[in-house]
């Protein structure tokens, strides 16, 4: 995982018994003596049992202990056990590609393949495959497979793949069914979702799920699929790359200072304040009306005072089930929950700071010459960063999304069709659908102004992530001319790489391990709760393993780094990235054309003649793709894998046993 990697002594917190300490210490002895079989995954119940540690539902502690240190060892953590304890050491860095991407796929096949074996899953995916009646014809999920058979034979007797696939976008809607299976659009994404190396999983905040299906096949087989999604909030190489970051930002606008600058940070500041409810704040005395006109440092102060009061009240629970029963459209309601109080309070309490000590420099008429003096004083030159944070934060998840899935699935992968996927997710109709969806009032935005607040749905840029750092054949060398998509004929669109980043987060834990610490953190009462709730903060699951992690006691963010660097992508869509992505342009320059003429013909085309046609007219291309077969029993790359329930023993020889320990 790191190459300085330190041993990380493993003890249980404070209030575990002398019984629970034991029983972890034979666990940790069991594990430490124990050779592996990297490719089977370890059976927690399995190992609960050998150390003899009974049932945990009523030991938090030790449940969150235990759990969690399966995960990390099944993800290949050591675990040694001297005089002084057990202690804990990360896997090495595997620099061997194909090493390192067994090592991702075994993190990633962990959690899949729990759910997986989920009943309700299992249900799922058996009645996508089970036959039913649409019309004159038996259909199941199976018809929308293309047999690779049947395809390499076509592309082998026409030597010309333009007629022989004929792509098309396809934007998921939940309430939408595919007119020739009768399947509900949603579910044929999510099946094929299910196939993926990682496990399916919704997202907070905009999702738009993408097919991309082949008219060429009776039942417009599926090519691929794709999600457009809310971004990651921060990601430095991304926001390096931009120009967005805010220390690149105010020193380019030092050594430029505009009008245009001046105006749009006024502009932000009347934007900041005229979008926050405040009948509340007034009818409790926190405001009187004068203290938005001249605000005062006591002014902030109280403010601030009222954000960390309501703040603790939404921590200590509340009544959560209330908050999710208020209509989404009732925002004055929403508003005055201690959440957006709170929310409220405090970014209003950094708005009036910021009018106060810039908005003398910048004045009723905005100017560069005001800028400069601004500038040159350390306070004010300060807010200028804030605002600059405050536009990014607010823009990032409406001007700026995530390519969260992207992929081809058999057996067009072997004609290179994930670069088809990737060009057609950022095409014209995915982008004029996008606007489409989200031309409507944003849920916290609309929060926090008390009536309905519409946010910009136009996208400029479009980011993603390798699933390995080790390269990504998908998105390298993936461009095409802009004229593909209806922009400008000598100009160039593609995936460009904006750097590697090492991240943090939780795909090495179970949803077990993740259940116990979210019940060690319950128990040990952390003034801090997760409420899953909208507008909350991101990544709940995040945010509820940090806090178990806190409550044993054991080093949260080194536990956290599931150990793998990824490979940064974007995509920009406008020639003024920065300065539309930041609100400074009101208008976007795109290098594509945003109002689309065909379902992605033309990009089709250009993928055809620059990928597929050569991949074509390879004999191990063809060969691979005929492995894919529909006749019975289907063996199939596009069919879901499921796992076996029956487990297997997670160890290469038998465990010593528990009285050993």
């Amino acid at each position: 995982m790191s190459d300085d990697a330190k041993y990380i002594p493993l003890t249980l917190p404070t209030g575990a018994s002398t019984n629970e300490r034991r029983g972890f210490l034979r666990l940790c002895t069991l594990l430490a003596r124990t050779q592996f079989d990297p490719d089977t995954p370890l059976d927690h119940a399995f190992w609960i049992a050998a150390a003899e540690l009974g049932d945990l539902y009523n030991k938090p502690r030790l449940a969150a202990a235990v759990h969690t240190l399966i995960d990390l060892v099944d993800q290949g953590w050591a675990v040694q056990v001297d005089k002084l304890g057990p202690l804990l050491s990360p896997p090495d860095s595997h620099l061997e590609r194909a090493t390192e991407k067994a090592r991702i796929r075994r993190q990633e096949h962990l959690r899949r393949d729990a759910q997986l074996r989920q009943p309700s899953v299992r249900r799922f995916v058996t009645n996508m495959e089970r036959s039913h009646q649409h019309g004159d014809r038996l259909v199941s999920i199976f018809n929308l497979m293309r047999d690779g058979r049947e395809l390499a034979d076509a592309l082998e007797s026409t030597g010309d793949g333009s007629h022989v696939i004929q792509p098309y976008v396809q934007i998921v809607d939940s309430s939408l069914t595919c007119e020739l299976t009768g399947f509900n659009l949603h579910d044929i994404w999510r099946y094929f979702r299910h196939t993926w190396t990682n496990a399916y999983s919704t997202v907070p905040g905009r999702s738009m799920p993408i097919l991309i299906r082949d008219a060429a096949t009776e039942f417009h087989a599926v090519i691929g699929l794709a999600a457009i999604s809310s971004p990651v909030v921060q990601i430095a190489e991304r926001d390096n790359w931009m120009g967005w970051n805010t220390k690149r930002l105010v020193a380019d606008i030092e050594a430029t200072p505009t009008d245009k600058i001046a105006r749009w940070l006024a502009r932000r500041i009347k934007t900041q304040r005229n979008e926050i409810y405040v009948e509340d704040l007034l009818r409790d005395g926190v405001l009187q009306p004068n203290d938005l006109k001249a605000p005062t440092q006591e002014v902030v102060a109280r403010l601030r005072a009222d954000a960390e009061r309501h703040r603790a009240k939404h921590h200590r629970g509340g009544p959560i089930r209330e908050v999710r029963n208020i209509a989404t459209d009732a925002w004055i309601e929403r508003a005055e929950t201690h959440l957006f109080r709170s929310k409220r309070s405090s970014v209003l309490a950094e708005t009036l700071e910021i009018q106060g000590l810039l908005g003398a420099y910048l004045g009723t008429r905005p100017s560069a010459a005001g800028l400069r003096k601004a500038l040159s004083d350390p306070k004010a030159k300060t807010q200028i960063g804030r605002i600059a944070r405050r536009a990014r934060g607010e823009r990032v998840g409406t001007v700026i999304a995530d390519l969260t899935v992207c992929g081809a699935v058999a057996p067009y992968n072997s004609l290179a069709a994930g670069k088809l996927v990737g060009a057609l997710a950022v095409s014209p109709p995915v982008i004029a659908a996008y606007r489409a969806k989200y031309a409507r009032p944003s849920e916290i935005a609309s929060a926090m102004a008390g009536r309905p607040v519409t946010r910009e749905a136009r996208l400029s840029f479009v980011g993603t992530t390798s699933l390995y750092g080790t390269g990504s054949s998908q998105y390298n060398r993936l461009y095409w001319p802009a004229s593909a998509m209806g922009g400008v004929a000598d100009r160039r669109m593609g995936f460009h790489e904006l750097g590697r980043s090492k991240s943090f987060g939780t795909s090495h834990f179970s949803d077990v391990t993740v259940e116990a610490l979210v019940r060690l953190s319950e128990h040990t009462g952390g003034l801090i709760r997760v409420n899953s709730l909208f507008g909350e903060g991101v990544s709940p699951r995040l945010r509820k393993v940090r806090l178990g992690l806190a409550a044993l006691g054991w080093p949260t963010n080194e536990l956290l780094k599931h150990g793998r660097e990824r490979i940064l992508y974007g995509v920009p869509l406008v020639e003024n990235l920065r300065d539309y992505s930041l609100g400074i342009d009101a208008e976007p320059d795109y290098l594509l054309d945003p109002e689309p003429v065909d379902s992605g013909t033309s990009v089709a085309a250009w993928w055809t003649d620059r990928w597929a046609a050569n991949r074509a007219t390879q004999e191990h291309v063809l060969a691979a793709m005929r492995e894919h077969r529909l006749v019975r029993p289907v063996r199939h790359g596009a069919r879901v894998p499921l796992p076996d329930n029956d487990e297997v023993l997670p160890f290469e020889s038998s465990p010593p046993a528990a009285h050993e320990a």
